[in-house]
């Protein structure tokens, strides 16, 4: 790699929309959501018309350092990264090295589901879709939050992961798929997933900062810190590696060369100048609804942003925002969510970048944006979200404490505490250990070094698993189940709180004793 002095910066179009987007407009509406959702830092950048009109950063990299928030700051953009791997086997389709309707297993050989059915019918563009049977963040704790399995790993025992549903009769979010579509761009270009990101679409594209893994990062980047609420005080967090499903969601980059490859997306794919990054046929797939979504009543304070349709494409969502279609996708890594969207018709794009876990931040900046350019009634989308976040954490309250209320505190466990000791075994996780230290149980996950905690007794034969790194907020109940022998014959897991974050799948877990001196899994 070359020294950043070496390097040749490509220089994007900035110029100023007018005065009222440009300066008070948005900086007000930014600093507002900063301070309602204690946001550290915030990058944005607008294009409009193939020009970029902001690229701005706002705030601070870390707290408690006062190196600012430029539009060149990296921040992670999660789940943002989809839509370049979806690309990516748009390239790959266009140059016939593929189809979209290739069955996986004949690309894959070693691909396999939990059913035979859906093993022999999953096709390419199915991975990118979110229709498989999987239930929502199927598998996630394989990789999330970061842990020592390998791509290989992953894939192989996506076998044991159940289904929710038949194949291609729901919608429901998932990641683990994006590994196999990584592998796919492997089998059919020869190279790796983040090779073929950074040579296919970063160099074109002039992101030259722009990295395919957190790893990648080096002492002195411009780069900001993730933060999360740690009981009611704000913290920095490490970065955690997400290399073992880039597909889904390693991407770092920055507002400034996200722009550039928001205006190829609208552009159709077209660079200028007699360059093309994707073929017009190929960008339209990309955005062309696969998967519909069930559509809800938003709540009170934001009932403009209602809906007449949803659906998921290929690494992008599909709906309306008034009366205009929308494209749109997030991103959220412990610690950093953004969102970046797009109105084609009105060649418009948005991106947001934070570095705390605040979804109402984003999309309280990103309505803004849009309603300026819509010309919509004045609405005060900070307060509105800030109300919906106090509804949801209101809401999130009860359900815990309604669960309390109805605990038997007095019951106690069936067996002694050594009794439910021991390894613990699910066929896709892995092994969980359960140990005995200074009378108290603890729970370790074996290939999670962050899910490490305390059991306490809840009731009868359920604990609560109180994890070590509290940013997590990810609390969830371990119960046993008894064989007629009265020694354990399984454990069950689900989050405490309706809000704990869905990538924690520990409904999946289906956890059974390990028999002492069997090898770890």
């Amino acid at each position: 790699m070359l020294p950043k002095s070496c390097w040749t910066r490509r220089v994007l179009p900035l110029v100023l929309a007018t005065p009222l987007l440009a300066q008070a407009y948005l900086d007000e509406a930014v600093a507002r959501a900063r301070k309602a959702f204690n946001v550290p830092g915030v990058a944005v950048a607008v294009v409009k018309d193939g020009k970029v009109v902001v690229a701005k950063g706002y705030g601070i990299r870390r707290l408690g350092d006062p190196a600012p928030v430029t539009p060149r700051t990296l921040f992670g953009i999660a789940s943002n990264t989809k839509v370049f791997t979806a690309a990516a086997l748009a390239m790959l389709v266009e140059e016939g090295r593929l189809a979209w309707d290739d069955r996986v297993v004949d690309r894959l050989p070693g691909f396999q589901m939990s059913d035979a059915y859906v093993t022999r019918e999953m096709r390419i563009r199915d991975l990118l879709c979110h229709r498989s049977g999987l239930g929502l963040g199927a598998g996630d704790l394989m990789f999330f939050p970061a842990t020592d399995l390998s791509e290989a790993d992953i894939l192989h025992r996506l076998r044991f992961v159940p289904l929710a549903t038949s194949f291609r009769s729901e919608y429901a979010y998932d990641n683990i798929l994006y590994t196999v579509a990584g592998a796919v761009i492997r089998e059919a270009s020869g190279k790796s997933w983040a090779t073929f990101i950074r040579e296919r679409f970063f160099a074109p594209l002039g992101m030259r900062t722009s990295r395919t893994s957190i790893r990648d990062l080096r002492p002195g980047d411009d780069v900001i810190a993730p933060h999360a609420l740690v009981g009611d005080a704000l913290k920095a967090l490490d970065h955690a590696p997400f290399d073992n499903n880039a597909p889904a969601g390693g991407i770092v980059s920055s507002a400034e060369e996200l722009s550039a490859w928001v205006l190829a997306l609208l552009a159709k794919g077209d660079l200028g100048n007699g360059r093309r990054l994707l073929g017009e046929e190929q960008v339209k797939i990309l955005m062309t609804p696969l998967t519909l979504l069930p559509l809800g009543e938003p709540p009170a304070p934001i009932a403009e942003a209602r809906a007449q349709f949803g659906a998921y494409a290929m690494g992008l969502g599909v709906t309306d925002y008034r009366g205009q279609l929308k494209v749109s996708h997030t991103g959220g890594l412990q610690g950093m969510v953004s969102e970046v969207t797009m109105l084609p018709k009105l060649n418009l794009g948005v991106i947001v970048l934070t570095n705390q876990e605040s979804g109402a931040a984003f999309q309280a900046i990103t309505r803004t944006v849009l309603d300026h350019y819509l010309g919509a009634p004045p609405k005060d989308w900070v307060a509105a979200y800030l109300e919906v976040q106090k509804q949801q954490r209101d809401k999130a309250r009860e359900a815990v404490a309604r669960a309390a209320s109805t605990r038997k505190a007095t019951s106690s466990p069936s067996l002694p505490l050594a009794a439910y000791a021991g390894r613990y075994r699910d066929p896709w996780y892995g092994d969980i250990l359960i140990e005995v230290q200074e009378g108290r149980l603890a729970i370790r996950f074996s290939h999670t070094p962050a899910l490490t905690g305390r059991l306490e007794h809840w009731q009868y034969d359920t604990f609560v698993a109180r994890w070590a790194d509290r940013s997590l907020d990810a609390d969830a109940y371990v119960s046993f189940s008894l064989r007629p022998d009265g020694a354990v014959g399984q454990a069950r897991m689900e989050a405490v709180s309706p809000s704990t974050d869905f990538s924690f799948d520990f409904q999946d877990l289906l956890l059974s004793p390990v028999p002492a001196g069997a090898p770890g899994h």
